[in-house]
């Protein structure tokens, strides 16, 4: 723990923090232009500030055994939870049919099989000069909109969509943070996220457009302009990622230890939100239409399934392993034994 840069544990637990509270927020825009001005928002910049913070972490994919590692990290994970998912969506949706597809991703899922094709995808584009191979994975995201093959089969349209966020935070370096954690950055920052904030109050789009998952038939005629469209939103992503980044604390807090357990809670809070739709609960929650309630909701959930005690149960499905889990049993034991 102490070798870890607290700066981006505590960015990764606000932007954890964020996407809980996206995916809860997403069953009341429908009835609330507000909330559906702060969803817009929210995902604007939220996957891509963790999209690029992951590339951060990718400079040692050429180490040997790497490839093995991140493919246990990410593809079994996925494997274990997209066959537990299809079984608990049958039972909550009552649907009348099971669904078991490993290669087209549930919901959320969708980022480990990306993050484990972006790794990959280095080993190629790293081969070329810095402008040269963001120029290539920019020009690839635009271009794959094209085809309509290209869509949540294998998350192959958010891969290639959201490569450039990746690649971009690969060739970042520690100083780059420094640069835009300083106080004039966070005033520009805060004007900026102000602007966009306000701004989409007036401005009419299909908020789809943010997720990288669709073709640019989805959304009309594929044309040129659907590509200027997607280079505008590629735009204003990295610019509103930046901006957000540059708000993280540095110091170490409370919720630092937290940030170290994101994949626990991207895993798992599905399962509640997934229940919370099909539920009574959500009915209950939109007769009262409160910000607040959903702020609070969001972090009971988030705290909770980063914490110790969610890791240790869950673990052995996360991780394959079971060291936290043995841990408590061995102090349990030893305590009970004084």
């Amino acid at each position: 723990m102490k070798n870890r840069d607290s700066y981006f544990d505590n960015a990764k637990f606000f932007l954890i923090l964020l996407v809980v509270f996206g995916h809860i927020i997403r069953s009341f825009i429908d009835d609330s232009p507000f909330l559906m001005n702060v969803y817009k928002f929210v995902y604007t910049f939220h996957m891509p500030a963790f999209i690029l913070i992951s590339g951060y972490f990718a400079k040692s994919f050429r180490k040997k055994g790497y490839v093995k590692k991140i493919a246990k990290k990410l593809i079994l994970p996925y494997l274990i939870f997209q066959g537990i998912y299809s079984v608990y969506y049958y039972f909550i949706e009552n649907k009348g049919e099971m669904v078991l597809d490993p290669l087209d991703p549930h919901w959320s899922l969708w980022f480990l099989v990306s993050l484990f094709f972006w790794n990959i995808l280095l080993f190629a584009v790293t081969k070329f000069d810095t402008k040269w191979a963001l120029l290539l994975a920019f020009s690839i995201g635009l271009a794959a909109g094209y085809f309509e093959f290209i869509s949540n089969y294998l998350s192959l349209s958010r891969t290639f969509v959201f490569f450039p966020l990746f690649l971009v935070g690969f060739y970042l370096n520690r100083k780059h943070f420094d640069i835009i954690t300083k106080h004039y950055v966070k005033a520009i920052s805060f004007v900026l996220l102000l602007v966009t904030f306000v701004s989409y109050a007036f401005l009419e789009f299909d908020y789809e457009w943010l997720f990288g998952s669709k073709p640019y038939s989805h959304f009309g005629e594929p044309s040129i302009l659907s590509a200027v469209i997607r280079l505008g939103f590629y735009s204003l992503t990295l610019i509103t990622s930046i901006s957000f980044l540059s708000f993280i604390p540095k110091k170490h807090s409370f919720y630092t230890e937290w940030g170290t357990r994101t994949f626990y809670v991207y895993l798992l809070h599905g399962f509640i939100i997934q229940y919370m739709r099909n539920s009574e609960i959500l009915d209950w929650m939109k007769d009262y239409q409160s910000l607040a309630l959903i702020i609070i909701l969001t972090i009971l959930m988030t705290s909770t399934l980063s914490s110790k005690l969610v890791k240790a149960v869950t673990q052995p499905l996360i991780e394959l392993r079971t060291s936290t889990f043995n841990y408590y049993v061995r102090n349990f034991t030893e305590k009970s034994m004084r």
